[in-house]
């Protein structure tokens, strides 16, 4: 299956970082996110209820973005992977956070790690009305 929704260019402030500066006056993140899902009833149908809800995966990522502050990003897209898995019938998800403007001695415009996960609940991939 290649079917693949995209929501690119999330924006939001938080205070993720190591450095006590990075903690008090925050930086500015974007994440991309990439589900693999299977569209094709959507498709068919036309219906909402047959595919995902995108306003409900940015509902999620920003919750997570904005809510608790981590060291890491690395550690902010592993939990946002593990809640989309959870929430979503999705066979895999591809993230990509990026800390814009980080303090690093130089000119860069960002730092970006990038992860892929895949659905260890087959259950969650059963057609489902609560999406």
């Amino acid at each position: 299956m290649k079917d693949i929704i995209r929501l690119a260019g999330m924006t939001f402030y938080a205070y993720h970082g190591v450095s006590a500066a990075e903690k008090e006056t925050g930086r500015i993140f974007e994440v991309d996110c990439e589900l693999e899902v299977d569209l094709a009833e959507a498709g068919h149908t036309d219906k909402l209820a047959d595919t995902i809800d995108y306003g409900r995966v940015y509902a999620a990522v920003k919750e997570l973005a904005e809510g608790k502050a981590y060291a890491l990003i690395e550690k902010l897209a592993e939990n946002l992977a593990d809640k989309l898995l959870d929430k979503f019938p999705v066979y895999r998800v591809t993230l990509k956070v990026r800390k814009l403007n980080p303090p690093v001695a130089g000119q860069i415009k960002f730092i970006e790690i990038e992860i892929t996960r895949f659905q260890g609940d087959t259950d969650k991939l059963i057609k489902s009305t609560d999406r």
